[in-house]
C-alpha cells in the first residue's frame, strides 16, 4: 500500500489542489449558512481531510462540513443557546457514530438501490449547476454550500436564477467564462502533457491575475470583496489560535444536548453511507469501502472537530466528485487537501482572499455537468422502468426538497416498483396464447416470499378452464408458508371449479404437499402439439 501511495502521488497531489480550491468556499459558506463562526467550517474541512482521511479506508471520498446538516446546525445552535454547547453535541454525536461502527450498523448501506444512488448523484449535479449560475454572473446573495431548494433568504433554487439577470457583473462573468474555457481546454486529448498541472489551478491563477489587471486598468470590472473568497485573517499566531473554540462540557448531561447529538449522529451517518456508496460506484477501480470502518472514522472525526470548535462532518458528494474527476487514485489526495486548508488558512489567507468566486463556480459547473450528463438519463431509461422510475423520483425530489427527503422518496419509489414487479404477471399480456386444454407450466424461482403471493394468486385465478397446469418447485430452496397454503387450496378446491388438471412436482416433504412425479414427460406425451408456457412475474422463471 505504501508503494501504491508513493506511485500515485503524481495523480493525488494535483487532485488535492482541486479539492482544496473547491472545499475552501464551501466550508466557509456552510459555516455562514449554519449560523456558526466563520472559521468553524475550515476546522471541519481540515479535520475531515486529515483525521477522517487517515482512519477511513475509502480511497476517494472527501469529508467535511455538509450542506445537508445546515438547517439542523442552525436550529440546534439557537436551541442550545451557545455554540460552545453545540460543540458538546458534536462530540457526543461522534461517540455515537463510533458505537454504531462497532455495532456494524453500516451494513444498512447494502440496502440502498443503485437507481436511487445514481439519482442522488444526478440530482446533486443538477443542483450544483443551478446554484452556481448566480455566482457565475456575480450575484452572491446565497452562500456557497447551500444545496436545499428553499433558501434562507426566502428564495428558492429557480427564483434565484432570475435575479442575476438584472445584476450581472461584467468582470465576474468574463472571469467565469475564461475559467470555463481553460477547464474545457484542459480536458482535450492534446493537453495531456500538461495534465500534471490541474486545469482548476490554472483557471484560478488566471482568474486572480485577470482580476488584478481589472483593478489596475478597468476598475469598473474589478471584482469586489463580496465576490471573492473570504477566509478570516489573523493578525498574529495567538489571534489565529483564538479561532479554535472549546466545547462547554458542563452542559453534557442536558437532555436537549443529547437529543441534538442523536439527531446529528443519525443524519450524518445516513448521509455518509449514501455518499460512500455513490463514490464507490464512481471509482474507476471499483474498490469497496467498509461501511462500518467508515462510521468509526466519521465518529473519530466528529469528536476531534467538536473538540477543536468545528462543524459536524460527513462524507460529502461535491468534494468527493471533484476528487474523482480530478484523477485521484488514493486517499493521499484527501489527506493532502486537509493540510492545504490548514497551511493556507494559517499562513496565506490574504492570498486565498484574492480568488474570485466566479472561477470556483466554473470548476463546480464542470463538476455538476459530469454528474448530470444526458447520457446518464438515456442509460437509466434503457435499463427499464423499474430502474427509471425510482431514478427520476429521486432526481426530482432532491432538486425540489433536500438530499435526505429526496433519497427517502426515492427509496419509497424503489419499494413500490419492487412490489409492482412482483404483482405484475406477463400471463395477462399473452392471454391470447392461453387456450382451453393447453398445458401451462409455472416454474417457481429459488426464493418464493410472501411478496410473490399476490402474483401467484392472480396467475392461478386466471387459468383457463379445462387446462392442465404443472407447478414446478424443483429449483425452490424456500417457499413462504402463505404461498404453500395458496397452492394447497388451489390443488384441493379451485381445480374442480374450472375442471383444471393440476400436477405438482419438486415440492419437499417438509412442505406437506404430495408431489406427482414424472408428470412433465407425461404431459408432453399427452399433449405433443402443445408448448409448455411459463408465466413470468418477478418470482417465476421459465
Amino acid at each position: 500500500m505504501k508503494k501504491s501511495y508513493v506511485a500515485n502521488l503524481r495523480y493525488d497531489l494535483p487532485s488535492s489542489i482541486v479539492v482544496f480550491l473547491v472545499a475552501v468556499p464551501l466550508c466557509l459558506g456552510i459555516a455562514l449558512a449554519s449560523g456558526a463562526p466563520f472559521f468553524s467550517g475550515l476546522i471541519a474541512g481540515i479535520v475531515g481531510g486529515i483525521v477522517i482521511g487517515c482512519f477511513s479506508n475509502s480511497q476517494l471520498s472527501v469529508s467535511g462540513p455538509a450542506a445537508g446538516l445546515t438547517a439542523i446546525v442552525l436550529a440546534s445552535i439557537l436551541q442550545l443557546g451557545a455554540f460552545e454547547v453545540f460543540l458538546v453535541a458534536v462530540v457526543l454525536a461522534g461517540a455515537l457514530q463510533l458505537v454504531l461502527g462497532f455495532l456494524k450498523a453500516g451494513s444498512i448501506a447494502n440496502y440502498f438501490p443503485g437507481s436511487v444512488i445514481k439519482g442522488m448523484l444526478t440530482a446533486i449535479g443538477i443542483i450544483i449547476i443551478l446554484k452556481q449560475i448566480p455566482h457565475a454572473f456575480g450575484y452572491d446573495k446565497n452562500s456557497e454550500g447551500d444545496l436545499s431548494f428553499f433558501q434562507i433568504d426566502g428564495n428558492n433554487t429557480f427564483t434565484t436564477l432570475l435575479e442575476p439577470l438584472s445584476q450581472i457583473h461584467l468582470g465576474v462573468t468574463v472571469i467565469t467564462a475564461i475559467a470555463l474555457f481553460i477547464l474545457i481546454l484542459w480536458e482535450k486529448p492534446f493537453m495531456k502533457k500538461f495534465k500534471l498541472v490541474p486545469g482548476a489551478l490554472v483557471a484560478v491563477i488566471a482568474a486572480v491575475l485577470l482580476n488584478e489587471i481589472f483593478k489596475a486598468a478597468i476598475p469598473a470590472m474589478a471584482v469586489a470583496a463580496d465576490h471573492l473568497v473570504q477566509v478570516p485573517v489573523a493578525d498574529s499566531f495567538s489571534d489565529f489560535l483564538s479561532f479554535f473554540i472549546l466545547p462547554d462540557f458542563s452542559k453534557i448531561l442536558r437532555a436537549d444536548v443529547i437529543m441534538v447529538a442523536i439527531t446529528l449522529a443519525a443524519v450524518a451517518s445516513i448521509e455518509t453511507l449514501l455518499c460512500i456508496e455513490a463514490v464507490d460506484k464512481m471509482d474507476p477501480q471499483r474498490r469497496r469501502t467498509s461501511q462500518n470502518l467508515e462510521l468509526k472514522a466519521q465518529g473519530i472525526g466528529n469528536i476531534v472537530s467538536g473538540l477543536l470548535g468545528g462543524l459536524p462532518l460527513t462524507s460529502v458528494i461535491v468534494r468527493s466528485t471533484a476528487n474523482v474527476n480530478a484523477g485521484a487514485k488514493t486517499k493521499t489526495s484527501t489527506i493532502a487537501h486537509g493540510f492545504l486548508i490548514l497551511i493556507c488558512a494559517a499562513l496565506i489567507p490574504v492570498l486565498l482572499n484574492k480568488i474570485p468566486l466566479g472561477a470556483l463556480a466554473a470548476i463546480l459547473l464542470v463538476t455538476g455537468y459530469k454528474l448530470a450528463k444526458v447520457a446518464i438519463f438515456k442509460q437509466m431509461f434503457q435499463n427499464g422502468k423499474y430502474q427509471w422510475a425510482p431514478f427520476m423520483v429521486t432526481v426530482i425530489a432532491i432538486v425540489f426538497t433536500d438530499l435526505l427527503t429526496g433519497v427517502g422518496l426515492g427509496l419509497v419509489a424503489a419499494v413500490i416498483a419492487l412490489l409492482y414487479g412482483n404483482l405484475k404477471n406477463s400471463y395477462f399480456f399473452h392471454k391470447e396464447n392461453h387456450h382451453q386444454g393447453e398445458v401451462i407450466k409455472i416454474h417457481l424461482s429459488e426464493e418464493v416470499s410472501f411478496l410473490n403471493k399476490a402474483s401467484i394468486k392472480l396467475t392461478l385465478d386466471h387459468l383457463p378452464e379445462n387446462s392442465t397446469v404443472i407447478i414446478d418447485a424443483s429449483k425452490s430452496q424456500y417457499i413462504d408458508f402463505d404461498v404453500l397454503e395458496l397452492i394447497k387450496e388451489f390443488k384441493e378446491i379451485k381445480v374442480n371449479q374450472k375442471n383444471i388438471t393440476c400436477y405438482l412436482i419438486g415440492f419437499k416433504e417438509v412442505y406437506g404437499i404430495d408431489n406427482t412425479h414424472n408428470v412433465l414427460s407425461e404431459a408432453q406425451t399427452s399433449y405433443p402439439n402443445q408448448i409448455l408456457v411459463s408465466p413470468k412475474p418477478a418470482m417465476v422463471t421459465s
